[in-house]
């Protein structure tokens, strides 16, 4: 079921389902977004910052998308109008991601009476409940049609 902007409330928070990633899965994803030697060869990676195979922080965040779209089903798509993303540690293969959304904050439009803004702060965790990546960000919140 859709939420609308009235179905909100700050504090609130959503879970999604759990995603799991495969060494094969970092490797094709790197291949072909982000071809640098810490993603594409456990050798390789073992000099570098990461000492060892890491997801692109990129493919992190697809597949926190996934998760988002899965667990925060906003009426209307989650349309996104700014913020920022870290990642604190990297996403290791046959690492299992969980997300974890909480609404911040909740602003009406005050020209536009059919939407609001709202601020979320999204953490993806591994399943030693490290933070892989956290963002905050603005969506738009579509009102309930009358």
């Amino acid at each position: 079921m859709p939420l609308y902007l009235e179905d909100l409330h700050v504090g609130q928070t959503f879970v999604s389902d759990p995603v799991a990633i495969t060494t094969d899965q970092i490797k094709a994803f790197a291949a072909e977004f982000d071809p640098q030697p810490f993603h594409l060869d456990e050798d390789a990676a073992r000099d570098t910052l990461f000492e060892g195979l890491a997801a692109s922080g990129w493919h992190t965040a697809a597949l926190t998308m996934r998760m988002l779209v899965q667990c925060f089903p906003l009426a209307g798509g989650l349309v996104g109008a700014g913020g920022e993303t870290t990642w604190p540690r990297p996403t290791r293969p046959d690492d299992t991601l969980t997300l974890t959304v909480e609404v911040l904050e909740i602003t009406p439009s005050r020209s536009r009476p059919d939407r609001g803004m709202i601020r979320t702060r999204s953490t993806t965790r591994n399943q030693h409940g490290e933070a892989v990546q956290i963002s905050t960000v603005r969506i738009v919140a579509w009102r309930r049609p009358a």
